[in-house]
């Protein structure tokens, strides 16, 4: 059986960050981001990535179906049974198709919704501080103001929705993200650890 942390949070809340450290630090646990594997897919040069960059480009999201394959086929490739996957879900759709494909699964639980809570301000400073640090060649095409609000408005917009369906089914677990990195990680991985 797979056991699924998915980990939400602004664009800068640091969530892909905090997975990262906890899955290095544990054997049994592997961490995915979904602009990760979406980025690869781009840079695999596929007819699938440049469908793909065609909407990241923009700061759009990527259609359901690419996204909900390119995860579930992570999730059953996973070497290990524990999995973080975060940015994901980011709309409604996402989280409707995710919870009808895994009721239907027998081999992956949903353990856990974890979101890494951080304001409007501390996500802009974060996101756009990480822009102006970028050595040439390593800026990311979504890093600049415009591009932020876009994606803040993304992320905010069905937010109410998603944090409402996941508290009914008892699985939103709230962290403050505006906390050091050591402290974050110390609850998540405390809470993972605690559930797998």
């Amino acid at each position: 059986m797979k056991k699924l942390f998915l980990i939400i949070g602004a664009p800068g809340s640091g969530k892909t960050t905090d997975a990262s450290i906890i899955a290095e630090k544990n054997d049994n646990i592997v961490h995915y981001s979904t602009g990760d594997m979406l980025r690869e897919e781009v840079a695999s040069g596929s007819e699938l990535g440049q469908t793909i960059e065609s909407y990241i480009s923009k700061g759009a999201l990527v259609p359901l179906d690419i996204i909900v394959n390119t995860i579930v086929s992570a999730i059953k490739n996973a070497p290990v049974d524990n999995i973080l996957i975060d940015g994901y879900p980011r709309s409604v759709e996402q989280m409707t198709a995710f919870d009808e494909l895994v009721a239907k699964e027998d081999e992956i639980e949903l353990v856990s919704v974890i979101e890494v809570r951080v304001s409007e301000a501390v996500a802009k400073e974060r996101i756009l501080g990480r822009a102006a640090e970028a050595k040439p060649g390593e800026e990311r095409s979504d890093d600049s103001a415009e591009v932020f609000f876009d994606r803040m408005k993304i992320y905010t917009e069905p937010l109410a929705e998603i944090q409402k369906f996941y508290t009914d089914k008892h699985l939103l677990k709230v962290i403050n993200g505006e906390r050091t990195l050591d402290e974050i990680v110390a609850e998540m991985e405390t809470f993972v650890l605690n559930h797998i």
